[in-house]
């Protein structure tokens, strides 16, 4: 993180020079991490959705606990979303300056914006497999995976389906490896970004711009922390701060891993011993709710959606923010639960629709804090939903 912080404040610097050669420069190795995010953003979600929606097969004996646990998960999700849907209303950040939003060197979308509601639907329903691929179509590759996942889930466990299960889990663990390089060099790639930023960066207008869409990613996160979450738990007549208490470590170590996968172990072992969830609820939920329950996730990529097209010239009309909140919520239940996989996620459906998708790298520099209270947001909301499904299944 300090290496992060360390690297936001030295671009900084350098692009408030304004010396044409280094802003060239940095413009280039922006760019250059843009695409690098792109080329491994669609496959990972991809493989992402497949993988955990193929985990469902072996669920049957515990069908209850499931069905709780899911539950659980639809309803904090959307609240997280909806949470964060209010707040962009109510805040209403502006658009950046043009010259920043005009810079991704996308096509143009003015297309997307003047295509009806049925015309866009049938855009997504692909019509040929390999396509959306090449394309980048996400949104259609997401309902190939759906139904590719749904469909290991269901079939027997021949040799035929546990060859094609390995293979599915040994790219997504490559993906995760090729992942791990680039955010080890992310630094250049976080100077380059703010740089770039504060070489663009005119009468504020940007600054006060991200300003109001942080207060609403922030201020949704700590509504969702602090007061959702704690309500859900009311309801099932559990103490919040008990449970809190409780979970703290789990918390904490999320916060600081930005990987509610990395935390996994420490979140079931605090649930069980701290919290006295029962180890079956324990061992059956938290993992499902690892990939599945992704509050804060949800509420960055609708957050961040709407900001990036926004700044498009896409008209965010109320059946446009409905649709989108939805997506949200569908396409963080696939989200991995690996740092920045969020970020990658929402890039991935930016580049789908044709947004300008350099807006996301104007936000990178200050994802990695983001990126700390989501995923603590994210094993909180485990630990509940861990709690809940155990009182209700008691």
């Amino acid at each position: 993180m300090l290496i992060w912080m360390g690297a936001l404040v030295v671009g900084t610097a350098i692009g408030m020079l304004q010396v044409g050669w280094i802003d060239t420069t940095m413009e280039f190795i922006a760019s250059v991490y843009t695409r690098l995010f792109q080329l491994l953003a669609v496959p990972t979600i991809v493989l992402a959705v497949i993988t955990t929606l193929s985990t469902l097969g072996g669920q049957k004996d515990s069908g209850r606990i499931f069905r709780t646990a899911l539950k659980y998960t639809i309803l904090t999700t959307v609240s997280a979303a909806a949470v964060g849907l209010l707040l962009y209303v109510i805040v209403a950040p502006g658009n950046l300056p043009e010259g920043i939003a005009a810079s991704s060197g996308l096509s143009d979308i003015s297309e997307y914006s003047q295509k009806s509601y049925s015309e866009h639907f049938l855009s997504v329903v692909p019509n040929n497999i390999v396509r959306p691929f090449l394309e980048g179509n996400v949104l259609s590759l997401i309902l190939i995976a759906f139904a590719v996942g749904m469909a290991l889930s269901r079939m027997k466990r021949t040799e035929g389906v546990e060859a094609v299960l390995k293979v599915l889990f040994g790219l997504q663990e490559l993906l995760f490896h090729l992942i791990h390089w680039l955010i080890w060099t992310l630094p250049l790639g976080i100077l380059a970004f703010s740089a770039q930023l504060a070489s663009q960066m005119t009468a504020g207008v940007a600054a006060e711009s991200l300003g109001k869409y942080i207060l609403v990613i922030i201020g949704g996160n700590c509504i969702q922390f602090f007061v959702v979450l704690p309500l859900f738990l009311l309801s099932r007549g559990l103490n919040p701060v008990h449970v809190l208490s409780k979970m703290m470590p789990a918390v904490l170590m999320a916060l600081f891993t930005k990987s509610s996968a990395a935390t996994l172990p420490v979140t079931m072992e605090t649930s069980e011993k701290r919290l006295g969830v029962s180890p079956k609820d324990a061992r059956f939920v938290l993992p499902i709710c690892t990939t599945v329950n992704m509050n804060g996730c949800a509420a960055f990529i609708l957050v961040t959606s709407l900001f990036v097209m926004q700044n498009g010239g896409i008209e965010l009309t109320i059946p446009t923010m409905l649709l989108w909140l939805l997506l949200s919520v569908v396409s963080a239940i696939g989200n991995a639960g690996v740092p920045m996989g969020c970020f990658f996620l929402t890039l991935s459906l930016m580049s789908g629709i044709g947004a300008p998708v350099a807006i996301m790298g104007i936000i990178l520099p200050v994802y990695t804090i983001i990126d700390m209270i989501e995923t603590a947001e994210n094993v909180w909301s485990d630990s509940c939903v861990a709690a809940m499904t155990d009182h209700d299944v008691k």
